[in-house]
């Protein structure tokens, strides 16, 4: 395999694999934006899977090749009704918000193995038969050197993710109802004296982090894992919160980031067939992602700088 053949293979499988975060790390950074610390966005991606599978296997013969498309939208409500769980915990009874999320991961895992268990009567369901499918651009496929790169193995849900990144970059930045949610997360009594409903701006933000959440789990499992066990999710909400906080709260950030961990899934999973990589021994590369995570963290933490007011429930009066 040359060089160029491994660019064609590399970058088209880690776009596939930054996908689903790039979806969940959006949603946190709307949460985070807000002044609400969400922690919970790996049980909401595993939420998200499970309907999604759920919704693709029971209703396949009915919608066809649309079925991929109801399952995300399924996904989508369901992740967001699911972070009211969290909203209500953090900004109505103003619990800490790092346990919240705690408990969401928790309960949204032993909800979904539990529905499995009580569906299919088994540890995990049957494989999906309507997949997202890659496709070709026709014409911008035969440009050179970019075509094969870029629109050769294409997937809708990459277009998605990309539009929804500039999309969240457009509203959190250029838009009366980002300055709001901005404002919030930063000096929520200042916002709070010029009229703006804190509580209920931070609502919206968490209900959007759960919506995007169940949509990068719907994703992820229709695209990569074709089924939804225990196992499904396995991090990938965590690699969606190292991805916010890597891009620095902000939307483009996230996307850039999402891209790096794909590229170290892609080496994790194809890496043994790529020369001079499968040099490496195969328990490196699998571990590859989780630690880039961790250098992430520990390495950017201290100099992204969160919104000032995030993890601190308002109490309306009260600095």
């Amino acid at each position: 395999m040359g060089f160029l053949e491994m660019l064609y293979f590399i970058i088209p499988s880690a776009i596939l694999y930054a996908t689903p975060l790039i979806f969940t790390a959006i949603g946190g950074v709307f949460s985070e934006r807000s002044g609400v610390v969400n922690i919970g966005l790996e049980g909401l991606m595993i939420v998200g899977a499970f309907v999604s599978i759920y919704v693709n296997l029971e209703y396949a013969s009915t919608f066809g090749a649309a079925t991929i498309w109801v399952a995300m939208l399924a996904a989508f409500i369901i992740g967001g009704i699911f972070s009211l769980l969290h909203a209500v915990a953090s900004i109505s009874f103003r619990a800490d918000q790092t346990v919240s999320g705690v408990a969401i991961n928790l309960l949204g895992l032993a909800v979904s193995v539990f529905l499995v268990k009580m569906i299919y009567d088994k540890g995990q369901t049957d494989t999906i038969t309507q997949t997202i499918d890659r496709f070709a651009i026709p014409y911008l496929q035969d440009i050179p050197f970019f075509g094969p790169l870029l629109f050769r193995d294409v997937y809708s849900t990459s277009i998605l993710a990309f539009a929804v990144a500039i999309g969240a970059w457009f509203i959190i930045y250029k838009t009366p109802f980002g300055l709001r949610l901005r404002a919030v997360g930063e000096h929520p009594m200042a916002a709070d004296t010029m009229g703006v409903k804190v509580n209920r701006m931070r609502y919206i933000a968490v209900v959007i982090s759960g919506a995007l959440g169940g949509l990068g789990g719907a994703v992820y499992a229709q695209s990569i894992a074709g089924n939804f066990s225990h196992a499904t999710i396995a991090g990938q909400g965590f690699m969606a919160i190292a991805a916010m906080i890597f891009g620095k709260w902000h939307p483009i950030g996230a996307l850039g980031a999402a891209l790096f961990f794909g590229v170290a899934q892609t080496l994790s999973v194809a890496g043994s067939g790529m020369p001079y990589i499968q040099d490496i021994p195969a328990v490196y590369l699998q571990i590859l992602p989780y630690v880039l995570t961790i250098f992430a963290l520990a390495g950017f933490i201290g100099k992204a700088n969160a919104p000032k007011a995030s993890g601190q429930p308002y109490i309306k009066g009260k600095r």
